[in-house]
């Protein structure tokens, strides 16, 4: 895990990615297995059902509080966002009829005011019509002050809400923000008639027993081992195929593949198969192994305003003197693909042909003695006093990463850089540590993303450095004037082609400044039995549980 903001942020999965990543042998490519997916035909009424194995325990279930990943694999199941985003990065209408756009008149020209058409015969579990009411009631309760929110970004922009009938409503935005469409694509709406009548909706009863729009309704819950959730036939959508779903929870990560050999799981999900057992998962009789590309991407964070991390020369040496080859196949088994950007290289605005990194260190070389870093005692070079040493920390204990770190320490001895190992665990590296950079460097996998979404200002914005009283979570301590004005201007631009422009330029400019030193774009081993259909990993959901309505046994 990396940092807990709720913006583009490495989750439990940038964690997990690297057991996954570790998986040896051949990939079963998603492409096919989706093909496969899609041969057979669904049942007319729901039948059978899935155990999906999950090696961390689902606890928050009101969709709008802060929750990792492993509980927004189960609101995808209970709850339905306004649309959702597909594999292809497409915007798929859900409760709205229509995704909101200024050639359908869902969006002004300005961006500024919105107008989204519902369906009109979505229900919720209890048999209550879903109406406008409950989009602003929704709303409305992500901007109450009191409320504990998982977050408000773009939220806080949205004024003057109007019910203009059940079926339709009206906002103004305070300022345009295309990331808007994206946020609303994982934002899940929650029911008027029942939580306004809660004292406090941080505590009410309705978070252990949630009634929502979605493919599944809520069944039991046996705290330390499962949930069980329960066809809701009058959904709205396509499915759902499967008469029941249990969450299974595992913490065991030996245990939990121990069930799926066996075949009394169906499904292992977030951290997916340890290393040491994927071979034999891939040559097992009636299961697959399916890898997966994530959004997340593993880099070395600097802290641009510690000494000499602030010296870009000194950035381009270290980068070009990293063995990254060797960090990827040695171990990560091949699995994850190399990067230079922080937009996955599935995404609509990645930016192709960014300078490709080469394993150089003659070179690297020669670029600290021009820049003044000359070797001193010991072979550490100097520049005005200063030493080429820094510190780099990540999580103890995930031994992957502290594999990277004894390779790092080789490959940056060779051209008269020392780095020192300071690791430390989960709750104290990603605190204050992390938040208010008092770190060095840093090994870390990040989602970047909003949903689709390449607006990084949370990340690389001048205004959002937590240490110098920005909201946000630019740790790296970037600023680059040229940066903020196209975040500016892409966050205002609602035509796709106008901002792939945008965002491919401000990625030209976050490589070149080496204001992240990119290692791979990780990915992630999930097994599935034989007679599963519909499985599709998507790379822009917060769960491969995105579209558990369409699952079903063949």
């Amino acid at each position: 895990m990396a940092d807990s903001s709720n913006i583009g942020n490495p989750n439990r999965r940038s964690v997990m990615v690297f057991s996954a990543a570790a998986a040896a042998g051949v990939m079963v490519p998603v492409s096919a297995f989706a093909q496969a997916a899609r041969a057979a035909n669904p049942p007319d009424k729901p039948r059978g059902q899935v155990i999906a194995a999950l090696s961390q325990e689902p606890t928050v279930f009101h969709p709008l509080m802060p929750g990792i990943e492993v509980d927004q694999g189960v609101w995808w199941a209970l709850f339905s966002p306004l649309w959702y985003i597909d594999p292809q990065g497409n915007f798929v209408p859900d409760l709205a009829r229509e995704v909101p756009s200024i050639e359908n008149g869902g969006l002004s020209a300005d961006g500024l005011t919105w107008k989204v058409k519902l369906r009109p015969n979505a229900k919720w579990h209890d048999g209550t019509a879903f109406t406008a009411e409950d989009v602003k009631f929704s709303l409305d309760l992500i901007n109450t002050p009191n409320f504990r929110v998982r977050n408000r970004v773009g939220h806080s922009l949205v004024k003057d809400i109007k019910v203009v009938a059940p079926d339709e409503i009206h906002w103004r935005m305070e300022s345009a923000y295309s990331p808007y469409l994206s946020i609303l694509a994982l934002t899940f709406m929650v029911p008027k008639h029942i939580l306004e009548k809660a004292t406090d909706p941080n505590t009410s009863p309705f978070n252990n027993a949630p009634v929502g729009t979605g493919p599944f309704r809520w069944g039991s819950r046996v705290a330390g081992d499962h949930i069980l959730l329960n066809a809701h036939t009058a959904y709205h959508g396509k499915g759902p195929y499967l008469e029941r779903l249990v969450y299974k929870y595992i913490p065991d990560l030996t245990v939990l593949y121990t069930q799926f050999r066996t075949g009394q799981v169906d499904y292992t999900g977030i951290q997916g198969i340890l290393p040491n057992f994927v071979k034999e998962a891939q040559a097992l009789r009636g299961r697959k192994v399916v890898v997966s590309s994530t959004a997340s991407v593993e880099h070395i964070a600097p802290n641009l305003e510690f000494g000499p991390l602030a010296d870009k020369a000194v950035r381009e040496a270290l980068y070009m003197a990293i063995n990254k080859k060797a960090l990827i196949d040695a171990l990560n088994y091949g699995l994850p693909t190399p990067t230079e950007s922080f937009v996955p290289q599935q995404g609509w605005a990645y930016q192709s042909g960014l300078p490709t990194h080469s394993y150089d260190p003659a070179k690297a070389n020669t670029l600290l003695d021009a820049a003044g870093w000359a070797r001193g005692a010991g072979g550490v070079r100097e520049k005005g006093g200063v030493k080429l040493e820094f510190t780099n920390s990540t999580t103890s204990g995930n031994a992957v990463r502290e594999q990277s770190q004894q390779l790092l320490i080789q490959d940056w001895r060779a051209i008269g850089a020392t780095m020192r190992i300071q690791n430390m665990p989960a709750a104290v590296i990603w605190g204050e540590y992390w938040q208010q950079s008092k770190f060095n460097s840093v090994i870390v996998g990040v989602n970047f993303m909003l949903g689709s979404d390449p607006d990084v200002t949370p990340r690389f914005g001048s205004g959002s450095i937590p240490a110098k009283g920005g909201r946000g979570f630019n740790t790296y301590q970037y600023q680059n004037p040229e940066a903020d004005r196209l975040l500016t201007q892409g966050a205002r631009q609602f035509d796709q082609p106008s901002r792939k422009a945008t965002y491919g330029e401000l990625q030209k400019i976050i490589r070149n400044d080496l204001a992240i030193l990119p290692l791979f774009q990780a990915a992630l081993s999930e097994g599935i039995k034989d007679g599963l259909q519909g499985f599709q990993p998507n790379i822009n959901a917060s769960s491969n549980l995105w579209n558990v309505r369409e699952w079903f046994w063949a």
